[in-house]
């Protein structure tokens, strides 16, 4: 392709296009890649916490049946337990706000999912109207102009060609055969 041919930067545009909705499509799919690890390893934690808080609550209703059995302990037990009860509601409130976290980076992933799908819609729209632009203004009078000074060129040719040369001779036939 020719440098100064208005297709071949054309082209090249097409392909800078491109390569940067490849890298868009790419930065979309890590996003969302972390998203996922990030919901898999709450799932995970919350999955471990579960059980020591079913422990925890069964500890505190034992604390509670010992408390009824042992009135000498009983200060003591009701203070443990009390603990107990703060850290489980603790867990429970860390747990809630690790939940309410993953919720807003999903809300926000998604939004930005969003915006990315519509700068890509948008630009693949402003791409669409510039080669239209482009084809119509540009490409379209060239060649035109191009048509117009061939049909010049060759119309100066046969203005100023030289004049034909007159035959000297007559030619057979076979003189002028050419296969």
């Amino acid at each position: 392709m020719n440098a100064n041919d208005p297709q071949f930067w054309m082209m090249i545009a097409s392909i800078v296009i491109a390569v940067c909705f490849i890298v868009m499509a790419v930065t979309l799919i890590v996003v969302a890649l972390t998203v996922r690890k990030v919901i898999a390893t709450v799932h995970r934690v919350e999955e471990r916490i579960d059980p020591l808080i079913t422990q925890v609550n069964a500890i505190s209703v034992q604390g509670r049946e010992m408390s009824v059995q042992f009135t000498e302990v009983a200060g003591n037990l009701a203070v443990a337990t009390k603990h107990l009860a703060e850290s489980t509601e603790l867990i429970k409130e860390e747990v809630a706000e690790l939940r309410s976290i993953v919720t807003h980076t999903a809300l926000v992933a998604r939004d930005k999912v969003e915006l990315v799908s519509d700068t890509i819609d948008r630009t693949h729209m402003q791409v669409t109207d510039t080669t239209r632009f482009v084809q119509h203004k540009i490409v379209e009078p060239a060649r035109e102009i191009a048509a117009v000074m061939a049909g010049l060129r060759k119309g100066l040719e046969v203005l100023f060609a030289p004049a034909p040369k007159q035959l000297d001779r007559a030619y057979m036939d076979e003189d002028m055969f050419i296969g």
